[in-house]
């Protein structure tokens, strides 16, 4: 039987970004401290915080300072290392494992495990040699991406390949090495799942969203996806398999294309709050960190429903948060920023919320007016 944490435990949350940030919040509400472990003094979820330990992130001596500071151990973002998660786990409970970071961590790995798992993803070859690379577009065939298998988010670490004189300017370029060589997915849309399960096993999953992207960073997330219903509950199906197999006990996101075809395939998974749930926070009783922080801490899962249907708009760069003004002056916006003091081009600060009655979710021409001027085309 789990054994939930008492009021005004201690959550240490790896990473100091907003991820962190919100999940800090959340904790906060649900009468538990937050203890940042953090490479940066100024960093969002500090801000909000009980208290914090700066250091790095495979530092045995602040790993240690900050294990015998808290009660249960989780992290916001995945680039933290697995060897300092290991040494964290040794001293206090860590959700989700190590293992399971390790394996969200590299490409190869994650493809590995959700292939063994019977879940489908695109064609894949590890390329480990430039005569691998030939090799591996002989087998897929143009266009493909060649990706690092580590380190990679918001687009870097990848590289489109439409012929042969693409292949040595992208060889060359990417690093560290192994690099994944990926076949081009046809594909309809964007999709991900949030899911939710705890020590005990109990699964809630959110319902499928619709990502659309611009310059290889997340723009809009439509809630919910505007997919036929089976499209929506293979989604789901996936998502929970991908939690069981992993024995999760936390929060995992699972980004998914859908195909020209209908297919829905596996892209990658992230264990812990997504871009792509930011929209929980308003439209949900129970928003995704809120899960994330009830799994961590051994509470019971509430289901994971809606009340209403939404919009999410990230806010990216100093452009965007020159908009500032204008999105608190517009009605039905619910605006969230991050505390990072400082805006640079393709820099995620903030995101704004819409909401919508159930089943009400406009077409793109009624999305755009209800964002107003936060509409722009996506890529």
């Amino acid at each position: 039987m789990t054994i939930a944490l008492p009021p005004n435990a201690t959550i240490g949350i790896i990473g100091g970004g907003q991820l962190g940030r919100m999940s800090a919040l959340a904790a906060a509400r649900l009468g538990y401290r937050c203890h940042i472990l953090s490479d940066a003094p100024d960093s969002p979820a500090i801000q909000v915080s009980a208290a914090h330990t700066i250091g790095a992130y495979d530092d045995p001596q602040a790993l240690r300072a900050f294990a015998n500071a808290v009660d249960v151990v989780t992290f916001e973002f995945e680039n933290v290392s697995a060897e300092g998660l290991d040494l964290l786990a040794s001293l206090k409970p860590v959700h989700p494992s190590p293992t399971i970071l390790r394996i969200s961590q590299d490409r190869l790995a994650e493809k590995t495990f959700l292939n063994d798992a019977g879940i489908p993803t695109a064609p894949w070859h590890a390329v480990t040699s430039r005569a691998e690379l030939d090799e591996a577009v002989t087998a897929l065939g143009y266009p493909c991406i060649l990706k690092t298998t580590r380190l990679g988010y918001d687009g870097k670490g990848q590289a489109r390949l439409n012929g042969p004189d693409d292949l040595d300017e992208a060889w060359e370029t990417l690093s560290p090495r192994p690099l994944v060589l990926e076949g081009f997915v046809d594909f309809a849309m964007e999709i991900s799942v949030v899911v939710a399960r705890s020590a005990s096993g109990t699964i809630a999953a959110f319902d499928t969203v619709e990502n659309r992207h611009r310059h290889h960073i997340l723009d809009l997330t439509l809630a919910p996806a505007r997919v036929p219903e089976e499209t929506a509950r293979a989604a789901q199906t996936i998502a929970r398999k991908v939690a069981e197999a992993l024995g999760l006990i936390g929060l995992l996101a699972v980004e998914m294309f859908v195909d020209a075809q209908g297919r829905v395939l596996v892209n990658e998974i992230a264990p812990r709050p997504h871009n792509s749930g930011h929209w929980t926070m308003d439209a949900c009783p129970a928003s995704q960190f809120e899960m994330h922080i009830r799994a961590v801490a051994g509470l019971p899962l509430p289901p994971a429903i809606r009340h209403s249907d939404a919009v999410m708009r990230n806010l990216v760069g100093p452009e965007d948060v020159a908009l500032w003004p204008d999105i608190l002056a517009t009605p039905g916006l619910i605006p969230h920023l991050y505390g990072k003091a400082e805006a640079r081009p393709g820099r995620k600060m903030g995101h704004v919320n819409r909401l919508f009655p159930r089943g009400a979710l406009p077409g793109d021409l009624g999305i755009a007016d209800a964002l107003g001027k936060l509409a722009r085309e996506a890529e």
